[in-house]
């Protein structure tokens, strides 16, 4: 995976506040929920110890992989006026001759903000700069077209048409 993350100043705020909550207040509600099932006796068969304790674990994963990124993060907006395909752009190009239009980045900038239904419910698609459609256009130049093997062998042509940013 790319080390570094292209984020926009929100985006990261966002991010910021989610890694804040889940620090600061979802913590304390999981350790009282294991607290709690302790006290119910034996925890072989605790249903509810067990539950609590699985969702810890997704909750301290979810503060490590926002730290993660968080750490890694560069804060700037992609400039797609010089032609170059970067992290932060959407796309738009021809995938073996058909349109697709999709933005190169992280879909987790996109996770529990108003911008994911945008996303979700439209027809534009997130890849990630380590997918193969990623590694194939990054660094390119509006009017090359490119290359890649998708995961079922096939090679696909990509014809890169245009670049943008995302309107947040």
């Amino acid at each position: 995976m790319s080390d570094d993350l292209l984020l926009t100043q929100a985006a990261f705020d966002r991010m910021m506040a989610e890694l804040t909550q889940l620090m600061t207040v979802e913590r304390g509600i999981i350790s009282r929920k294991i607290q709690e099932a302790r006290e119910e006796g034996d925890l072989k068969e605790n249903g509810g110890y067990h539950a609590a304790k699985e969702e810890q674990g997704k909750l301290e994963s979810r503060i490590n992989r926002l730290q993660n990124m968080l750490g890694n993060a560069e804060i700037g907006e992609a400039d797609p006026s010089d032609g170059v395909v970067k992290q932060g752009l959407v796309i738009s190009c021809k995938l073996n001759g058909s349109p697709l239009e999709f933005y190169l980045g992280s879909n987790e900038v996109f996770d529990g903000t108003e911008f994911q239904a945008q996303i979700d419910g439209g027809d534009l698609d997130v890849y990630s700069p380590d997918s193969p459609i990623g590694k194939a256009v990054m660094g390119q130049k509006v009017g090359s077209t490119v290359s890649f093997s998708a995961p079922n062998g096939k090679e696909i042509a990509v014809e890169i048409s245009g670049l943008k940013n995302f309107d947040f």
